[in-house]
């Protein structure tokens, strides 16, 4: 068991309810809040759609001992993260 893997993952699941919940979009960066049509819509994308995907996957990694479990998340956040960008940049920007 990775004690540490397990700390991310509760960590981003944390994260996750308070941006995607709460609305609490000042923990989101590298994004230009004036572009921003739907604040309330990108809480909820980014929060839930890719902090609690990518939170559940670091717990559920946690527990397994597997070779390569480091390459596997790194690919599956990187496949989140483009998926959120273009949903973000096609849907909310002006």
């Amino acid at each position: 068991m990775d004690y540490g893997l397990l700390m991310i993952g509760l960590a981003l699941v944390l994260v996750s309810y308070l941006v995607g919940v709460k609305k609490q979009t000042w923990l989101l960066a590298g994004f230009n809040e004036k572009m921003i049509k739907n604040k309330s819509l990108l809480g909820t994308v980014s929060g839930l759609l890719f902090f609690l995907p990518l939170g559940l996957i670091a717990i559920i990694n946690s527990f397994i001992d597997y070779a390569h479990e480091g390459t596997i998340l790194v690919v599956i956040m990187l496949v989140l993260l483009t998926v959120v960008y273009v949903f973000i940049n096609r849907r909310l920007m002006d």
